[in-house]
């Protein structure tokens, strides 16, 4: 019984090394785009940036449609764009009386986002649904859509736990 699960282990450890490649082949244009990279500049969740907490939502979001057999690299690219709204949303209601970042940076990613690719149902779906349940009439409608909303908010968790 033993052996069959350090098999099964070792065997799952094989396939997410293997995924992982895969996961960097399918998003390295959006990571590497001039715009996409400007996330860089603005804080996010705790110590972390834009840019690198779409990449941990990217690759989480591979990681789970991979492994349930989903459309794994519109997850892994829309999870790179889906807080593509470009400005500190710490400061934002400030500077432009906007007090509802969270219902409405969605949008502003779809739109900026689009500017830069060609959307396809499932990216746009998690683009503009990954705030459920905070846009509670706007919920993700494709499987992919649903493991981004639940990705987005462990990674914004774990991410604000480690503030400095």
């Amino acid at each position: 019984m033993r052996n069959i699960r350090k098999e099964i282990v070792e065997k799952l450890y094989t396939l997410r090394r293997g995924w992982k490649e895969e996961f960097y082949d399918c998003i390295k244009d959006v990571a590497r785009h001039p715009v996409v990279l400007r996330m860089k500049l603005y804080p996010h969740h705790g110590s972390t940036n834009c840019y690198q907490h779409c990449m941990n939502v990217a690759y989480y979001n591979y990681q789970w449609c991979r492994f349930l057999h989903l459309d794994a690299r519109s997850a892994a690219r829309a999870g790179m764009l889906h807080d593509l709204f470009l400005y500190d949303w710490h400061t934002h209601a400030a500077r432009t009386g906007d007090k509802f970042h969270g219902l409405t940076h969605p949008d502003v990613s779809y739109k900026n986002a689009s500017r830069l690719y060609q959307l396809n149902k499932v990216e746009k779906d998690i683009i503009l649904n990954h705030m459920w349940p905070v846009t509670f009439f706007r919920f993700p409608r494709t499987k992919e859509g649903w493991i981004t909303t639940i990705t987005d908010k462990y990674c914004g968790a774990c991410e604000t736990s480690r503030r400095k």
